[in-house]
């Protein structure tokens, strides 16, 4: 049977209110949390931007679930060094797991400090070679890396887990979905796509955890759900590459003038439809993944958990 977990949205909400988010999954019943890391949101109606490793401290101590990020960009914004610290110590204090989600990142973020944003392919380079680097750093040893992206000198971890963090990959194209394949302990996905998680089977991943997510928005009035969607999220309607390369939030706010409220209603679930928000969860698990979380973009929360806690989850769960 898959896990189900909760999506943190550190886009969304502030430091106290994902906390108090995370207590409720807890509650609720949800399984595990997963953790966005950004340095910007998508826009400024979202509105927030907490830092993901002070966050995971506080969670630490407020639940007892295990904690993934997705998904960290060890590569531009932060040297994989830096992140492999972060990790360690984040792994130490979780109660549960703690996984760390790595991806090629966005310009959104990752620009800020004047890097030039590398086109697709050498990013994956970075990221294998931060992905090497940071697993060095894990056995404890003094590590010396002088590569083609990155320059260690004397580094050492003293703070570690019994075990290494175990590292998933992110993978939303074939190369990718190769990489994590190769080199990865796990594989992330935001698509139900049977295909894409065949292929990170077939190319070594074997029987490591698939997992993806997917947001919706639980309220009694569907069209203020709608309308909610639109307003916060409508850049997840953009096609192809622009969440990756676009620089800024006012450039998404641009772009998401082309995303209408049909199109979020056509692509995302809102209401409070079980058998909708059932179905929703359900192609994921059909299509082999083996976690699956949820983030809930309306304001009605505690309707929200108490909606899958007593009509959701129960649901799936017989279903596996």
């Amino acid at each position: 049977m898959p896990q189900y977990g909760y999506f943190l949205s550190c886009e969304q909400y502030g430091p106290a209110e994902l906390i108090e988010q995370a207590r409720m999954a807890e509650q609720a019943g949800f399984q595990a949390l997963w953790i966005s890391d950004h340095y910007h949101p998508w826009n400024d109606e979202q509105g927030q931007s907490p830092f993901v490793w002070s966050v995971i401290g506080a969670l630490s101590e407020a639940v007892s679930l295990p904690v993934g990020t997705a998904v960290t960009c060890p590569t531009v914004r932060t040297h994989p060094a830096v992140v492999a610290q972060a990790a360690a110590t984040s792994a130490v204090m979780a109660p549960g797991e703690f996984r760390l989600g790595v991806g090629t990142g966005e310009a959104l973020n990752e620009h800020i400090l004047g890097d030039a944003w590398p086109p697709a392919h050498v990013r994956l380079e970075m990221l294998e070679e931060a992905i090497q680097v940071m697993r060095r750093l894990f056995t404890g040893e003094e590590v010396n890396h002088h590569g083609a992206h990155y320059t260690v000198e004397n580094a050492r971890l003293y703070t570690l887990p019994d075990q290494p963090v175990p590292i998933d990959i992110s993978g939303f194209g074939p190369a990718a979905t190769k990489l994590a394949a190769r080199v990865g302990d796990g594989y992330i996905t935001m698509m139900p796509d049977d295909s894409m998680v065949e292929q990170y089977r077939k190319g070594g991943g074997g029987g490591k955890p698939v997992s993806g997510g997917t947001k919706v928005c639980y309220g009694t009035d569907r069209d203020d759900c709608v309308r909610t969607v639109h307003r916060l999220w409508a850049n997840e309607q953009l096609p192809g590459e622009l969440g990756q390369v676009l620089p800024s939030p006012r450039h998404f706010e641009q772009a998401q003038t082309l995303v209408t409220e049909d199109m979020v209603r056509e692509n995302r679930v809102c209401g409070d439809d079980v058998d909708e928000h059932v179905a929703e969860l359900r192609q994921f698990a059909d299509a082999g993944f083996d976690r699956i979380y949820v983030n809930q973009i309306g304001p009605d929360l505690r309707g929200f958990f108490d909606f899958y806690r007593t009509k959701v989850l129960p649901q799936l769960q017989q279903a596996g």
